[in-house]
């Protein structure tokens, strides 16, 4: 921590606080950036509880649904995080939605802080109505429209406002860029570029299921390579055609003919994947989809040689294992890079109109990485880890 700013959380608040409450709306890939925020908050602050009030913008009266929304996976990483204390997020239902927040009102916490960048007018809203009309509440900036005369009282009630791009922002800027910006303003929290990298601990029983699959697919020997075409938006996906053509292409080169081929799917495309994988008959292709709990995915990702995905958190977590990737992305989203450019190739699409979809395989192939040069990154990645593990 710095004594530069002035945070908009006053000093001395911080200073005395007990509790502090973030509301935040996550997907993965956020919060493989985000968390690195939190942590040195903690470091910062280690007298003070972090709570998380996590919404579900996804929150529905269809009980048909819940059950899926109940188990996001994202909730696994974050509940094995040692520093945080109460985590709401059973926010998929109105009714549990309204109780989590009736429970947090009664917290009397030190301060509320809302990190959400949708519809920002309603979470500041949301932190206000926490926070109480004494409490100490803030939320990101945003400009009301010239008659949205309630959006105004409520940014107008607020005790302070998140700036929430820098000002000044080159052309390497990253979206973890932005996230430290915050946390500048909000507790004059420095990070460096290296502390802006994604970790994650991934517990010994998901490392031993990870080992166990390698041995029981008969892989221990072989290349591994894992491929991932599939995103929440349509415009960031890769057809499994392109898959298939990538896999036989790859087995028709002498170097990569010998490659155990991890192919991705979400848990509701499994079986439309499989099947089409199945007509290609390809050979030596596991198809994978971490349905128990999320810790099989990064678990999966730290026994591979390299892995190849679309611009989703499957990019962002291999560089959490120090494994090296290759991210297929728009140039509409370049903050959205792995961070790790040492350990990342990255394949923009050629025009800004363009999806994920019209990078061709052949490209993937021009890009794939030296052997020798593989080997030695996983070499290093490998002593980097046990260089963490030992500190």
């Amino acid at each position: 921590m710095t004594a530069e700013i002035n945070p908009i959380i006053p000093l001395e608040r911080l200073q005395n606080a007990n509790k502090i409450l973030f509301i935040v709306h996550l997907a993965i890939g956020d919060y493989t950036y985000l968390q690195n925020c939190f942590k040195a908050f903690h470091e910062a602050y280690p007298h003070i509880k972090i709570d998380l009030f996590i919404d579900d913008r996804r929150r529905t009266s269809d009980e048909t649904k819940w059950e899926a929304l109940k188990n996001y996976s994202l909730y696994d990483w974050i509940k094995a995080t040692p520093f945080y204390n109460t985590v709401y997020c059973e926010n998929y239902r109105p009714d549990l939605y309204e109780a989590a927040i009736n429970l947090a009102r009664t917290e009397q916490y030190d301060a509320v802080v809302s990190l959400a960048t949708l519809s920002p007018s309603h979470y500041a809203a949301l932190a206000r109505k926490i926070a109480g009309d004494r409490g100490f509440a803030c939320a990101m900036d945003f400009e009301p429209g010239l008659f949205q005369l309630s959006a105004k009282k409520i940014r107008k009630s607020l005790d302070a406002c998140i700036e929430v791009k820098p000002a000044e922002r080159g052309p390497e800027h990253h979206v973890s860029d932005e996230y430290g910006h915050w946390f500048k303003q909000i507790g004059n929290i420095e990070l460096t570029k290296k502390e802006k990298y994604p970790f994650i601990e991934i517990p010994e029983t998901w490392k031993t299921w990870a080992s166990d699959e390698v041995i029981r697919l008969d892989a221990a020997q072989k290349r591994r390579v894992f491929i991932n075409s599939f995103a929440k938006n349509k415009k960031r996906c890769w057809p499994m055609t392109h898959v298939i053509e990538l896999i036989q292409k790859m087995n028709e080169m002498p170097e990569w003919r010998d490659t155990l081929f991890v192919v991705n799917s979400v848990p509701e495309a499994f079986a439309a994947t499989k099947a089409e994988l199945d007509a290609a008959n390809i050979q030596n292709v596991h198809l994978f989809s971490a349905t128990e709990n999320f810790f099989q995915l990064p678990a999966m990702l730290d026994v591979m040689d390299l892995i190849i995905s679309v611009e989703t958190a499957v990019m962002h977590l291999a560089n959490a294992v120090k494994v090296p990737v290759i991210a297929l992305m728009r140039l509409k989203t370049p903050e959205w890079v792995p961070i790790d450019l040492e350990n990342s190739i990255v394949i923009f699409n050629e025009k800004r109109r363009h999806h994920v979809a019209d990078i061709e395989p052949d490209r993937v192939i021009k890009a794939l990485p030296n052997l020798d040069d593989l080997k030695l990154a996983m070499e290093e990645a490998g002593e980097q880890k046990n260089r963490e593990v030992e500190a």
